[in-house]
């Protein structure tokens, strides 16, 4: 499924492009820069792919145990192990990269300084507490989120498929499972705008986006019992919900608004975005044009290194910052988004290029390109 890859291109190009937006100072409380602002729906797109790529092995276990077999779930070990050979070399390499240009960059915020600042951006807890998000790394706060999927994900999914399911094919089941999953964000987010003494970072933390991995899940179960998943109106409804989400129902140009109804809705319309774009990916024959343009070979080969241009191009936005002589919140968007993708294109391909032989192997080499 090549378009799985591809689609990552969406992702990835748009979270760069948002950041641009607010580097060079436009992300305006109007349409525009709140439009601009919520390109960052390219997490939400990544977090659902791995809801979906990452639970689909557990559903295929119940499915296949409808015969009468015995379900044979991921073995921990193993998925443990992917995981972190995926994710950890690049992420490490570029966290310890960004620590040392700064030994000699004066620019830098007093954030996540010193040596207790590199084990917190090493080890996912930058966003447990304010101040430890440094700069040229403060879009890892999603990997926080992340991470924290890939631990929780083996706690949800077996008590579903064996205390909820039995071991056995009951989608009705776990649909109910996962729709009660679902309420985790807005309950949390909820509470967390809410109550008093509430540490104000909790906003960022792994439960205010956990629907975001749910949708991915539910995705997965409905990609065995659904035939069909016509693409035309799918997308269209992503891109409707899309541009709702700029408008003031969203809330404020953040990625988590002050007002909690308003990061619930925005939240909500980002899953709408990500399921129609992902959806038709899962589930479609492949045939429309969706699925060709994301199964495009130009598409799949920035899907293969859009996780190293994710890491990357926050630290290559500081440079393009200073090489097109542009001060904080001055400058072009479409310019700094131009020229930050062409420079962080080639310097993710030597990280993927580098990393790639510590996580590929002929029995992982497609499931570790798309997870």
């Amino acid at each position: 499924m090549p378009a799985l890859t591809g689609v990552r291109t969406v992702a990835a190009l748009s979270v760069c492009l948002t950041h641009a937006a607010f580097w060079t100072g436009h992300y305006t409380d109007d349409y525009l820069g709140r439009l601009l602002s919520r390109f960052e729906v390219g997490v939400a797109i990544f977090f659902v792919l791995s809801g979906y790529l990452l639970f689909a092995p557990w559903v295929r276990a119940l499915h296949d145990a409808r015969s009468g077999a015995p379900a044979h779930y991921p073995a921990l070990g193993r998925y443990a192990w992917h995981r972190a050979r995926r994710i950890l070399p690049a992420y490490w390499i570029t966290v310890v990269a960004v620590y040392v240009i700064f030994l000699f960059r004066t620019d830098t915020s007093d954030f996540g300084q010193g040596w207790s600042g590199l084990l917190r951006n090493l080890t996912f807890t930058q966003v447990y507490g304010l101040g430890h998000l440094h700069t040229g790394l403060t879009q890892m706060w999603s990997m926080a989120a992340e991470v924290a999927y890939y631990v929780a994900l083996p706690l949800v999914a077996w008590p579903l498929a064996h205390f909820a399911c039995r071991d056995r094919w009951r989608p009705d089941l776990l649909l109910a499972g996962l729709g009660g999953l679902l309420l985790v964000s807005p309950l949390w987010t909820m509470v967390v705008h809410g109550s008093e003494g509430v540490d104000p970072t909790a906003r960022l933390w792994p439960p205010a986006f956990a629907s975001w991995f749910v949708g991915g899940m539910i995705l997965a179960v409905l990609a065995r019992i659904v035939r069909s998943w016509p693409a035309l109106p799918s997308v269209a409804v992503a891109v409707v919900a899309f541009l709702l989400s700029a408008g003031a129902v969203g809330g404020e140009p953040t990625i988590v608004p002050n007002d909690a109804g308003a990061t619930v809705v925005k939240h909500s319309l980002y899953l709408m975005v990500a399921l129609g774009l992902v959806g038709p990916l899962a589930i479609g024959d492949g045939a429309d044009p969706w699925s060709r343009l994301c199964g495009s070979r130009p598409m799949v080969w920035f899907g293969e290194i859009s996780y190293e241009f994710f890491l990357v191009h926050v630290m290559v936005l500081e440079f393009v910052m200073d090489l097109l002589g542009y001060s904080i919140f001055t400058g072009s968007t479409l310019a700094a988004f131009a020229v930050t993708t062409v420079i962080s294109v080639p310097v993710a391909w030597v990280l993927h290029r580098m990393t790639a032989p510590l996580w590929r192997d002929s029995r992982t080499r497609t499931v570790g390109a798309r997870g």
